[in-house]
């Protein structure tokens, strides 16, 4: 049985708290999982990030030398979450008859054929075996076909008497031998596979005129004279119990599948395609069932379209958000299983109730510290670290408003379970994050951007923060012939960014979009101004500061 997942998830363009707040909260559920009677875990929770982490984050893993969870797009059910048929694939050599029998003993109507490297060549089904059976009337599909002495001797009970099973079945007809030994001569051609009765003489006349082999129904005793011919004009000979007519009505299923399988514009489909798209897709193709296969493209089973109504949905925690704008892609397709978060109440919906963690705090990573307290469980350095640094930078090193006493008491408390002087810390990790040489402009605002609504207004808002004014105003320079853009690809009315200092513990609010200004200019008391932002003393909190006065304002236009 698969040991179910859980992934452990922060919001798109996830800051440090958000990946970090992943880390610990999936190490804390790991630790506190039911054992089963071998003392292995249920369950796996696994940290994910919905978006690439930026320079300060990278630089907190790297420093407590832990690695960046995985990127996930998607949470949307794949068919890698449906219980699909692990029907082992056949080699095309194999007869219709063998691949008849394996039908009907797994009870399929449809079986994969792969080559030894376990690529798939085609698809046979029962339609296929049908037409083997009731429409070829071609004496020469056995070799056409290059169909091999094995198959035959299989499909037909039979023994080989002199020859190699091996080898293949490649050049003349299929003839039956009924009449004298002079009307088989008239009839017959070199290379031909005669079936024969118990005809001494007939027999002989087949190996002299060149047969290729001789089946023998009924299985009587073959004579010296007959053997030490074959063996000369290396023919194969094979002795059925069978008689001639049911040897002559079977043969044909020996034939290799390869010969009547599907093989091009075969309909398959991938392991980590969505369930959605698929039922779509399958819904305007007759065929009952599709081959399914991994990211190397090999084959690994069989689904239908009754597998994918019993399909499981991904199971998530989220940390750090419950907004759905700010959740990963197709969340109302995934089971959310818990909600860790410090933000206000967003518009998320479940299904069934959660347990959902909301504290007014500076940071998410706090509400994991308190929860590995609460549990009694020791908190590893590398993890305190994280917690630590998360806090750090979630709240500005303590001077966001949103940062509270248990914010602090956490941070230090955290900061001597990893040996990190908090400053020495909060200084360098500020540092790399505010290194933007190397990164574009859509890089700068997708590292902490999020967007919020009110009625039908949608509006974007990224934060940057640095130790330098100098850099912020570089930053701005930048970011400005961008944002026009960045509003179509959003799919916002507006952008809003915050320059953040955090040192002077102020920003300046650069704003794009219709009615932006008028927006942001009736919302805030700001000491300066030019033709696309203002700088606002006091501000550091997009949080508590800066949506909650935008919702205000326009909470007032509206009434």
């Amino acid at each position: 049985m698969r040991k179910k997942h859980v992934w452990v998830v922060g919001h798109k363009n996830p800051d440090t708290d958000s990946i970090c707040a992943a880390i610990t909260y999936a190490n804390l559920k790991n630790i506190l999982e039911e054992k089963d009677n071998n003392g292995q875990a249920k369950c796996k929770y696994i940290p994910k990030r919905a978006g690439e982490v930026n320079a300060e984050t990278a630089y907190v893993l790297k420093f407590f030398g832990m690695e960046e969870p995985e990127y996930i797009a998607d949470v949307g059910t794949q068919l890698k979450d449906i219980s699909y048929s692990k029907t082992m694939g056949v080699s095309g050599h194999i007869s219709m008859k063998k691949a008849w029998e394996l039908m009907k003993e797994l009870k399929v109507v449809t079986l994969p054929v792969v080559n030894e490297r376990n690529k798939l060549e085609g698809i046979i089904v029962t339609g296929d075996i049908a037409k083997s059976y009731m429409d070829v009337y071609d004496s020469a599909a056995l070799s056409t076909a290059r169909t091999q002495y094995k198959n035959i001797v299989e499909t037909l009970a039979g023994t080989v008497i002199t020859g190699n099973e091996h080898g293949y079945f490649v050049r003349g007809k299929v003839i039956v031998a009924t009449g004298s030994a002079e009307v088989t001569r008239n009839v017959m051609e070199m290379d031909d596979l005669v079936i024969v009765g118990d005809n001494e003489d007939t027999q002989l006349t087949c190996i002299e005129e060149g047969c290729s082999c001789l089946i023998i129904t009924n299985g009587p005793a073959i004579s010296a004279k007959v053997l030490a011919a074959a063996v000369r004009n290396e023919v194969v000979i094979i002795s059925s119990p069978y008689d001639s007519y049911t040897v002559a009505r079977l043969i044909n299923q020996s034939i290799p599948i390869k010969f009547f399988m599907t093989k091009e514009n075969i309909v398959c489909f991938e392991l980590e395609d969505y369930v959605d798209e698929v039922r779509e897709m399958t819904a305007k193709i007759r065929y009952r069932a599709f081959p399914l296969l991994d990211e190397n493209q090999n084959y690994v089973g069989i689904f239908s379209r009754r597998n994918l109504l019993d399909s499981q949905k991904k199971q998530v925690i989220l940390v750090d958000h419950n907004e759905k704008s700010q959740a990963v892609n197709n969340i109302d397709e995934a089971e959310i299983l818990e909600i860790i978060d410090h933000h206000r109440l967003g518009s998320l919906e479940t299904i069934s109730p959660v347990y959902f963690r909301n504290q007014p705090l500076g940071c998410t990573s706090t509400i994991i510290y308190q929860m590995y307290q609460e549990k009694g469980i020791e908190i590893a350095p590398n993890i305190a670290g994280l917690l630590c640094a998360a806090i750090i930078s979630d709240t500005l090193m303590f001077r966001s408003p949103t940062c509270t006493d248990l914010d602090v008491q956490a941070a230090r408390a955290l900061a001597q379970i990893a040996n990190v002087d908090i400053e020495t810390l909060a200084h360098e990790m500020f540092e790399a994050g505010s290194d933007f040489e190397n990164k574009t402009e859509e890089e700068i605002l997708n590292q902490d951007f999020k967007i919020f609504h009110f009625n039908d207004l949608a509006f974007g808002v990224a934060q940057v923060s640095a130790m330098s004014q100098t850099e912020l105003e570089k930053v701005h320079v930048r970011i400005e012939k961008v944002l026009p853009a960045m509003m179509i690809a959003k799919k916002v009315d507006m952008i809003l960014v915050m320059l953040t200092d955090i040192m002077s513990e102020s920003s300046t609010l650069v704003y794009c979009g219709e009615g932006a200004e008028t927006l942001v200019k009736g919302a805030f008391v700001y000491q300066s101004s030019d033709s696309n932002s203002i700088v606002v003393d006091g501000m550091v909190s997009r949080k508590k500061q800066l949506v909650p006065a935008l919702m205000k304002t326009l909470t007032e236009r509206a009434n």
